[in-house]
């Protein structure tokens, strides 16, 4: 755990300069990119201070950068002193991988690499940012086709004070401009030369300068010999011969290189990568799905509850005017009173028998039937094992398992803080009316320190008026228990609502030093569906799966 919020999962790529994990966060729910920013060896301690300081300035500086063709910098973290940089996760692979897998790029699929790192190049250089590492490696292609530049500066400025100070040279020379090969200061024509050389790479499947030769000779090639040109004499020789200029302030300007592009380009919608199959690793989000809504009850047969009162009137009520009572005989009174009550009466039948026939409805009302039972208390029907994750990314060594889920319930996944205990993740399936529950939670490594008389104290600080009914009980390493809780909680105008009781079946098993727990839940009306019906059908099917 990274700052006590980023879940390390799994490498995504490594190398000289540091490695690349998916990781989760568990704060805002998503996964993200993080980047362990790893110092040269034999660097001292006080030079090392001032690199990591210097990389955790220069990335926030760098989480300015907003573009659509740039991977975004969430967030900067410190453990032990060194950096973590957290970037927007993109599901790709590098243009470095697709020239290796599949060769050079066509000139539609060049051009639109080429555009796009020289759009993020523009957006960069206009917030003062410089990339300082522009090669093949660091642009990202996408399964929906969004081409990225991603690693601005973190890398290199390691690799750059280690060249001056050390005389060492860190990473692949072949893609650096010669005013930086030479030691010279970094400045946004350097990016400039890096855009040409890894556009010649994406035309000619390699790079501009041997990467696998010695480093002094690549070096020296960079800085005394002339710029490669490529062989290919297509329309976008130009373009790279252009950027590809020794003298920083003769190469091409990005606006005039995104203008030679513009023909070469394909039309919007065009998905120039689909020949290429990316295949992409896929690292799941945990997802949260919400039952179905109910469907609105059909007019005039249950009635809504009335507005909330408006206030006070924007002006004051004058009293109604007193009329002079007039006498009125005890005749009068008596026919007065004969002819309100005929009056009345009429205008209530029809008016009942105008709503019924309006509203499609029998002016007989029906026959009052006896009272059905709750959904929930109908068999649960057909059961299907499911396969899912119980870790904040999928994948995770020991985490996915199987477990057999009536067929209609609804699954969403939750991660859970847990004070005096591991966090954990919680994978739910809710019946449709809601009022049901499966659900497994896996506590990585839970054990050895934590018992399962300890998760009995966690729940019973955790669960609302909790109630031990019964465990727990041990048979071959696995605990078995009951108990209920009781829910409430604040309805419409504030009162509370009538208190809900919930029974809760649960099985607790250690496996591999985590600790496991299926639970069926059900109102208590219904403990004896949630047990037999739910509970005794779904337990004996779990199991861990890897």
């Amino acid at each position: 755990m990274i700052a006590g919020r980023y879940r390390l999962r799994e490498v995504l790529g490594q190398g000289s300069m540091g490695t690349v994990w998916a990781a989760y966060d568990e704060f805002l729910r998503r996964v993200v990119a993080v980047k362990e920013v790893r110092l040269p060896p034999g660097v001292p301690e006080r030079e090392a201070d001032e690199l990591r300081e210097r990389t955790l300035r220069e990335a926030r500086a760098i989480a300015v950068v907003s573009h659509p063709n740039v991977v975004t910098l969430h967030d900067v973290a410190q453990v032990d002193g060194d950096p973590f940089v957290v970037m927007e996760y993109v599901p790709s692979r590098s243009l470095a991988e697709v020239l290796r897998d599949h060769g050079p790029l066509g000139v539609a699929q060049a051009a639109v690499v080429a555009d796009a790192v020289a759009a993020a190049l523009q957006c960069a250089h206009e917030a003062g940012i410089t990339h300082r590492d522009v090669k093949p490696g660091n642009v990202l292609l996408g399964r929906d086709g969004r081409v990225t530049l991603t690693d601005f500066g973190i890398a290199r400025n390691v690799s750059e004070r280690t060249l001056t100070k050390s005389g060492v040279m860190l990473g692949s020379p072949a893609y650096i401009a010669p005013e930086v090969a030479s030691g010279g200061g970094v400045t946004p024509r350097a990016d400039l030369w890096g855009l040409g050389a890894t556009l010649f790479a994406a035309v000619e499947g390699h790079a501009p300068y041997d990467p696998h030769a010695q480093v002094v000779a690549t070096l020296a090639a960079v800085v005394d010999g002339e710029p490669p040109v490529p062989a290919h004499d297509g329309p976008l020789r130009r373009v790279i011969t252009g950027l590809m200029v020794k003298d920083p302030a003769a190469r091409l300007p990005l606006a005039e290189v995104r203008e030679l592009l513009v023909p070469l380009l394909p039309g919007p919608g065009t998905q120039v990568f689909d020949g290429l199959a990316l295949p992409v690793r896929d690292v799941e989000r945990p997802t949260v799905q919400t039952p179905p809504v109910p469907p609105p009850q059909p007019p005039g047969e249950a009635s809504a509850p009335l507005a909330a009162a408006p206030g006070p009137l924007p002006f004051e009520r004058r009293p109604a005017p007193t009329a002079r009572p007039r006498r009125r005989g005890a005749l009068g009174t008596l026919l007065l009173a004969v002819l309100a009550v005929l009056l009345f009466s009429g205008a209530a039948v029809g008016g009942f028998s105008l709503v019924r026939t309006v509203g499609g409805a029998p002016l007989r009302p029906p026959e009052p039937t006896a009272a059905q039972p709750p959904p929930s208390s109908a068999p649960l029907g057909r059961f299907v094992e499911q396969t899912a994750d119980a870790s904040p990314l999928e994948g995770t060594r020991g985490a996915a398992f199987r477990i057999p889920v009536p067929q209609d319930w609804v699954k969403f996944v939750e991660q859970r803080t847990n004070d005096g205990a591991p966090d954990s993740t919680r994978v739910h399936w809710v019946s449709p009316d809601g009022a049901s529950e499966l659900a497994v939670e896996r506590f990585p490594q839970f054990f050895p320190t934590g018992t399962a008389a300890g998760y009995v104290q966690l729940l019973s600080a955790q669960e609302p008026q909790f109630q031990l009914v019964s465990g727990p009980t041990e048979a071959a390493g696995v605990f078995d228990l009951a108990f209920r809780t009781v829910e409430s909680g604040p309805a419409a105008g504030g009162q509370p609502e009538p208190s809900r009781t919930r029974s809760t079946f649960a099985q607790v098993s250690p496996i591999g030093g985590d600790l496991w727990v299926i639970t069926a839940t059900v109102p208590i009306e219904q403990e004896d569906l949630g047990k037999q019906g739910l509970f005794d059908r779904a337990a004996p099917g779990f199991s861990v799966v890897g």
